[in-house]
């Protein structure tokens, strides 16, 4: 199950006990900030993308969503989701859980600037129904991460 593969990937850190499991699904933002008690902005939604037959993760901030022309400047590439079936596949997680630790081999994190102005944020810890609290330094250091980069914009 994949959030036993997060809590021992957090467990080399010793904080696998922060994960947070629900009795309801967090699979949406919105989801999860009422699970967390948080504001929806917090939760460090990660989203998987297809570039030019790479997955990547991009985490980003709960009220951002992806600016194409920022996305394409920044990769060369259009902004593709990963069909549900392809994130099991070639990210580890499925849609709802998307996390961006012990994802698998040769899929590429980054960080959206969108994260920057929290002290800590909620991303998921693999599953439809978890969480894990970080501070955004702690998210660095877990995700090995690439870069950070500026690929969004406010919703709406």
């Amino acid at each position: 199950m994949s959030i036993e593969k997060v809590k021992s990937y957090l467990g080399q850190f010793g904080i696998a006990d922060r994960v947070m499991e629900f009795p309801e699904s967090s699979a949406t933002v919105e989801l999860a900030a009422a699970a967390v008690g948080c504001e929806p902005a917090r939760i460090a939604k990660t989203l998987s993308l297809d570039v030019n037959g790479q997955a990547i993760l991009v985490v980003a901030a709960g009220d951002v969503k992806l600016d194409n022309a920022k996305f394409r400047q920044q990769f060369s590439a259009k902004a593709k989701m990963l069909a549900p079936g392809d994130a099991i596949s070639r990210v580890g997680f499925a849609v709802g859980g998307v996390c961006p630790f012990a994802v698998n081999e040769g899929v590429s994190v980054y960080l959206d600037n969108s994260l920057k102005r929290f002290e800590s944020v909620f991303p998921s810890a693999g599953s439809s129904n978890s969480a894990v609290e970080m501070a955004v330094p702690e998210l660095e250091q877990y995700t090995n991460y690439i870069s950070w980069v500026d690929v969004t914009k406010p919703k709406g």
